[in-house]
């Protein structure tokens, strides 16, 4: 489908395709943009489990997955497996081609993915199925791929299109050695950018190792990051719809997620 016609079919369905442009563009809508200090600390999980708590606070949610690597092919048919996810989470209906507008089969960052592939991440495509989910629902939750550097393209990275999105960030770090030059990292370069930064998640993505290390980063990271823990997630072996809500209840700070979106 060419620019023009993706353009017309988007202005059928109630979307606004100069919405990236617009100086009003950062204020929409409520909702979380979900990134990381790395690739498999388990950013759709947490998304999920915000979907999931939005969801309990009364909002209508929606979710994204704007870019995805490593899809599995089935014919012609690319198949994300975290746009899948998170759509099962949200319990919504939404064409999963709005979930997820930019796929990728090569299990690479998009930059590389889209030259092996020969294509390239239609970031314009992405902001205006952003503004069509923006007008849908009351909140979105957004999931990043990879950290804020990863590139979509040679100038414009996850770090620019969290800034376009307007959406505060959680942040996704591991709770092992190693997180606390990663989490500090991430969560500068996100302030001297001047992105909001709602809160820190720090997730098990796999069974607690019960080490020193994990110990002392989950007492020492609140101590000294310049933004709020919003949680400590646990493992979830088998996550679904009941088991990712039950532990989002438990384990993330709704107080300071209501306060980040002015409930």
């Amino acid at each position: 489908m060419s620019a023009q016609k993706q353009k017309e079919h988007l202005l059928e369905r109630g979307a606004d395709p100069e919405l990236g442009n617009r100086k009003d563009f950062q204020k929409l809508p409520k909702g979380f943009f979900i990134t990381g200090t790395d690739t498999g600390v388990g950013k759709t999980i947490i998304a999920g489990a915000v979907a999931a708590l939005l969801k309990f606070l009364g909002l209508r949610t929606g979710v994204m997955k704007p870019v995805e690597s490593g899809c599995t092919r089935r014919g012609s048919e690319l198949i994300p497996h975290d746009g899948t996810f998170l759509r099962q989470i949200a319990g919504t209906e939404d064409p999963i081609s709005d979930v997820a507008p930019s796929l990728f089969e090569s299990p690479l960052a998009p930059m590389a993915a889209a030259g092996v592939e020969n294509k390239d991440v239609d970031v314009a495509r992405i902001k205006e199925v952003f503004s069509l989910m923006s007008a849908r629902y009351e909140a979105l939750v957004v999931e990043g791929l990879g950290g804020l550097m990863v590139p979509l393209r040679r100038d414009y990275y996850i770090l620019d299109l969290a800034r376009d999105f307007g959406l505060p960030l959680i942040i996704t770090a591991r709770p092992r050695l190693g997180t606390i030059n990663h989490t500090l990292l991430t969560v500068n370069t996100a302030v001297e950018k001047g992105l909001k930064v709602a809160g820190v998640v720090i997730n098990y993505s796999y069974p607690p190792l019960n080490d020193l290390a994990e110990e002392t980063n989950l007492a020492l990271l609140p101590r000294i990051l310049p933004v709020d823990v919003a949680g400590v997630f646990p493992y979830v072996e088998n996550p679904d719809g009941e088991s990712i809500t039950k532990a989002a209840m438990a384990n993330l700070d709704v107080s300071l997620l209501r306060k980040s979106l002015q409930l």
